[in-house]
C-alpha cells in the first residue's frame, strides 16, 4: 500500500535531496530522528548519515510497543519517516569537522499508514479539518521556564540561579548571558526570536519565537524544549518546564497567540469596524475555545503539578471567560488589528504535548465556527475579586481544580475526544487517570508538617 511517505519508484523529492545535500555540506556524521511519545516526551534514534536516503525512501523501523501509549507488543513494528522541512543542525554537537543534526519524524504503521496514535497525525488530521474550511492556522507561543542550580553531585535543585525580577537587568539577571545563548542556538536552528526577557518569579524566563503554522509551531516547541536544557546544561545548570516547582510563587505557563487564515492568506479574525478588530468568525471560534475549555484543559495541562499554577493569585487563568484588557479571563485580546488580529489563550503550560494541546484548542474554535458560538460579552473587572455570586451572575465557569477532574471532562467531550482520535482519546486519559490515582496515594512533606505532630 502507498501512502505520502512511500514513493513507487523508490526516489527522493527535491526536499529530500537538498537534506543530503546538506548533510554532505556541513559534515554532518550523525542523525537524530525525533519524535514525541503520547506525553510529549522528546523520544530519538540516532542513525548515521550515510542512512538519511533510507530513512527518507523506506523509513526506520523501532518498535513501538516501547514508547508510552502507543501499541501493544503483537503490533510493535512501525516506522519513522523524516520530514525533511525539520532538518536543522544541532549547533553544539557541531566542531566543524564532524556534526548531528536532527529531522523531525512522522510515524507510520506496518501498512504503510500514517499511525492515527501519533501526536503530530493527530494535529495534523485537525488541521486537514481546518482546510477543509478554508483555513490555515497560525500559533504563536510564549514557552516559560526555570534556571536552576545543580548540587555537588550533579543533581537538579529548585534553587534558582538568579534573583531577578520581570523585565530584570544584570547583575540581577544573571542569565541573561545563558538567555543570550539559547537565543543565537535557536537563531542558528532557523527561529526567528522577537522577544526574551526575565520573567516574575526569581530563575523564570520567557523567550518568544514568531508565529508559524501550527505544525511547524508544534515542532518549535519541542525543539525549544531541547535547545533550552542543552545550552543550560553546558553551563551546569538544570532548565525545567515544570508548572509549579515552587510553591507561592509564579508558575510557567505557555500562553498561545492563535489567528486563522483563509485561502487567499487574509486573516480570517480580522474586521477593523469592529470595538476589539475581530470578526464573526473570530467570535465563533473564540467561542468555541470556551465552550470546550474544561475538556482541552487535561491537554493543554497535562501534569498533576498543572494545577498548582491555575490558583488564584499568580497571574494564571482559571476562569472560563474572555477581555481584551484582564488577565484573569482565560482569553485576552491583544491590541492588535488587520493582519495580527488574534486572541491569546493563557491556559496552556509548556509541561504540554505540543501537538496534542494545538490539536484540541484548534478542534475546539472550529467546532465554534460549526456551531455558531457565542463567546459572551467581555469581562472587564478582575474576576479573581468575584464571590461565587457574581461569578454565577455573570455564567464564569472555571476550570477543573485538578488532573482528575479534567480527565472526567476530557472523557465527557465528544468534540475534543474526536479531535484526539481513538488510539489517543483511550491511552491518553488511561495514562493521565493513573497519573492521578498515584498522586492520591502519596503523602507530602506540607502533610506531615501540619499533621504529623497535631494528631
Amino acid at each position: 500500500m502507498t501512502d505520502e511517505h512511500t514513493k513507487p519508484d523508490g526516489g527522493l523529492t527535491a526536499e529530500e535531496q537538498a537534506v543530503l545535500d546538506e548533510i554532505e555540506e556541513q559534515n554532518v556524521d550523525f542523525l537524530r530522528l525525533q519524535f514525541t511519545d503520547i506525553l510529549g516526551v522528546v523520544k530519538n534514534v540516532s542513525v548515521p548519515a550515510h542512512q538519511a536516503e533510507k530513512a527518507f525512501t523506506e523509513g526506520i523501523y523501532f518498535d513501538g510497543s516501547s514508547i508510552e501509549g502507543f501499541v501493544r507488543i503483537q503490533e510493535s513494528d512501525m516506522r519513522l519517516v523524516p520530514d525533511p522541512d525539520t532538518f536543522a543542525v544541532l549547533p553544539w554537537r557541531n566542531d566543524g569537522d564532524s556534526g548531528a543534526a536532527r529531522l523531525i519524524c512522522d510515524i507510520v504503521d506496518t501498512d504503510g499508514e500514517p499511525f492515527i496514535g501519533g501526536p503530530r497525525q493527530v494535529l495534523k488530521s485537525v488541521l486537514d479539518d481546518a482546510e477543509e474550511m478554508g483555513y490555515s492556522v497560525s500559533v504563536g507561543p510564549e514557552p516559560e521556564f526555570f534556571l536552576f542550580e545543580k548540587d555537588d553531585e550533579g543533581n537538579a535543585t529548585t534553587i534558582p540561579h538568579d534573583n531577578g525580577g520581570y523585565f530584570d537587568l544584570a547583575p540581577k539577571d544573571l542569565a541573561s548571558d545563558v538567555r543570550k545563548e539559547i537565543i543565537f542556538t535557536l537563531e542558528e536552528m532557523g527561529f526567528e526570536i522577537e522577544a526574551s526577557h526575565h520573567e516574575v518569579a526569581e530563575g523564570q524566563h520567557e523567550i518568544n519565537f514568531k508565529y508559524d503554522d501550527a505544525l511547524g509551531t508544534a515542532d518549535n516547541i519541542a525543539t525549544f524544549r531541547a535547545v533550552v536544557r542543552a545550552v543550560a546544561e553546558q553551563h551546569d545548570l538544570h532548565a525545567t518546564f515544570m508548572p509549579k516547582p515552587i510553591a507561592e510563587i509564579n508558575g510557567s505557563g505557555m500562553h498561545s497567540h492563535i489567528s486563522l487564515f483563509d485561502e487567499d492568506g487574509n486573516n480570517a479574525f480580522a474586521d477593523d469596524s469592529d470595538e476589539f478588530n475581530l470578526s464573526e468568525t473570530a467570535y465563533q471560534f473564540m467561542g468555541g475555545v470556551l465552550n470546550h475549555a474544561e475538556a482541552f484543559t487535561a491537554v493543554t495541562n497535562p501534569t498533576v503539578n498543572s494545577y498548582k499554577r491555575l490558583v488564584p493569585g499568580y497571574e494564571a487563568p482559571i476562569y472560563v471567560a474572555w477581555s481584551d484588557t484582564n488577565r484573569s479571563a482565560l482569553v485576552r485580546v491583544p491590541d492588535a488589528a488587520g493582519v495580527s488580529a488574534r486572541f491569546e489563550v493563557r491556559s496552556p503550560d509548556p509541561s504540554c504535548n505540543p501537538y496534542l494541546a494545538y490539536a484540541a484548542l484548534i478542534a475546539a474554535g472550529l467546532h465554534g465556527i460549526e456551531t455558531d458560538a457565542d463567546p459572551g460579552d467581555p469581562v472587564q473587572e478582575d474576576i479573581y475579586e468575584f464571590d461565587d455570586e457574581k461569578r454565577e451572575e455573570y455564567g464564569i465557569e472555571t476550570l477543573p481544580p485538578n488532573l482528575g477532574a479534567a480527565v472526567e471532562e476530557l472523557e465527557a467531550d465528544e468534540v475534543i475526544s474526536g479531535a484526539l482520535g481513538p488510539h489517543v482519546s483511550e491511552k491518553f486519559p488511561e495514562a493521565k487517570s493513573q497519573e492521578f490515582s498515584e498522586y492520591l496515594t502519596q503523602v507530602s512533606q506540607w502533610e506531615e508538617d501540619r499533621y504529623l505532630e497535631t494528631f
